[in-house]
């Protein structure tokens, strides 16, 4: 069972991240205030749930949340300031988008900066133990996965519309055999050593 709050404040904002693990696209950030009484069966971290369930509670959420923001941060920002930084990054970004301005933030993860002085709470797997987080993981891998499926039509030989850009053998294969992309996270191990691109 998952729970409405880790604090008692008023307005808590849930944040979580998709995209941290894969070799191309942006990573994406939601923040989510969901009122006390919220409930969807269906509501779990996005990494259990199915496609279709995914399509079934994103507009749920989007619908009965008291405020809800979604941010991407470019592959290219990622290659600036790396991939944790560009990660908290966006769900900072997330939480300042939204139309309600939070009260206590929890954090999927166990990583955070301080953010314009709201007191904040890590917590692991958080995205399996919160509401607010849980729905801030469905609209993150929800909107990216999105972003995926369109550029892959851009770029086919990498089977995005698949692997959404994390590192499959398909993925791997597509680098290997045509290069990389302006979407490629060029700071990354695109391939194994023994597989190596000269970039």
């Amino acid at each position: 069972m998952l729970k409405s709050k880790f604090s008692k404040h008023r307005h808590e904002a849930g944040t979580d991240e998709a995209g941290r693990g894969c070799l191309a696209g942006p990573v994406v950030a939601a923040a989510v205030i969901l009122p006390d009484n919220f409930e969807h069966k269906l509501l779990n971290d996005s990494k259990q749930l199915t496609y279709k369930q995914r399509e079934i509670v994103r507009p749920y959420i989007e619908k009965h949340a008291l405020a809800y923001a979604v941010v991407f941060v470019s592959e290219k920002k990622i290659d600036k300031i790396n991939i944790l930084q560009a990660s908290i990054l966006a769900m900072q970004i997330a939480i300042g988008k939204l139309k309600i301005k939070p009260d206590f933030i929890i954090v999927d993860g166990n990583k955070f900066k301080s953010y314009k002085d709201i007191p904040y709470k890590t917590i692991v797997k958080g995205d399996a133990k919160y509401k607010s987080i849980a729905a801030a993981s469905v609209l993150a891998k929800t909107y990216r996965d999105d972003f995926m499926q369109k550029i892959a039509k851009e770029y086919p030989n990498y089977y995005w519309h698949k692997n959404k850009g994390y590192p499959t053998k398909q993925h791997r294969n597509g680098i290997q055999e045509f290069g990389i992309t302006k979407y490629h996270r060029k700071s990354f191990k695109l391939l194994p050593i023994q597989l190596r691109l000269d970039l």
